[in-house]
């Protein structure tokens, strides 16, 4: 239930579960393990998540899974969630969500473990959990205020109000809007831009600006410095000074 297609350094990977690519164990289990496997391909430097279809990005879980209030199975389904958006959000490149239609629930939140998002004009997003009884497992209480403040969270999720594009744009949930037709081209031209830069300085960058969520500043500050005295330990940092002064593109060796 999700495609897999590498081009180039960016693996492109469409959720694929018609009609509303809603997740399954497997399929967030199929997540994980791509992900997983896409960390150790040095030829992989970027990743953009989208829906396969014209309407949905992602419709969250497949709800008639928890109507008998079979707790084994919320838990199997908890797990995988969090196994599936964790590697998802720890992917050492650069992530982009392409939401190219209705991204609800688990679908939203799979957005949400992203580093960008962007949005087709038509797009409607939101955590309607609590209208079904449940809440967001997967990230969104977490995540979402982080993105857009304490009070548009409580906004989605306590009074399960729907966004679209232009609304979360104002308030900082997607990055840029922009037709349906351009939309896969333009996540595609993110990740490559970030595929040419090297890949362990994006790595370092990324983890450091992820851990100053919950790290306070000094400490913060005294993690970058390290980390930038590691890049010397690589290749990569030579490789890329001497070619900035020699006026040729680096040739990054990811070591």
């Amino acid at each position: 239930m999700i495609d897999y297609q590498k081009q180039g350094r960016v693996a492109l990977l469409t959720m694929n579960n018609p009609p509303a690519n809603t997740w399954t164990v497997d399929s967030l289990n199929r997540l994980a393990t791509l992900v997983e496997e896409l960390n150790g391909d040095d030829d992989i430097r970027s990743l953009v998540l989208t829906g396969e279809g014209e309407k949905f990005f992602c419709a969250g879980a497949e709800l008639s899974l928890f109507a008998d209030g079979d707790k084994g199975q919320a838990h199997a389904m908890a797990r995988a969630f969090g196994r599936a958006f964790e590697a998802l959000s720890t992917f050492r490149g650069l992530s982009v969500a392409a939401i190219n239609g209705y991204a609800m629930g688990g679908g939203l939140e799979a957005a949400l473990a992203c580093d960008l998002r962007i949005a087709a004009e038509r797009a409607v997003m939101g955590l309607p959990e609590a209208r079904v009884g449940l809440l967001p497992c997967a990230g969104g209480t977490q995540l979402l205020p982080h993105l857009v403040g304490e009070a548009w969270a409580k906004r989605l999720i306590l009074c399960g109000e729907r966004l679209n594009a232009g609304q979360a744009l104002h308030i900082g949930l997607v990055e840029e809007v922009m037709p349906k037709s351009e939309l896969l081209a333009r996540a595609m031209a993110l990740a490559e831009s970030a595929g040419r830069q090297s890949p362990g300085s994006v790595a370092a960058c990324k983890t450091l600006i992820q851990s100053a969520r919950q790290r306070p500043l000094n400490e913060g500050r005294v993690r970058e410095r390290d980390a930038f005295m590691a890049l010397f330990d690589t290749e990569d940092q030579r490789e890329g000074v001497n070619a900035f002064l020699e006026k040729r593109e680096p040739t990054w060796r990811n070591r």
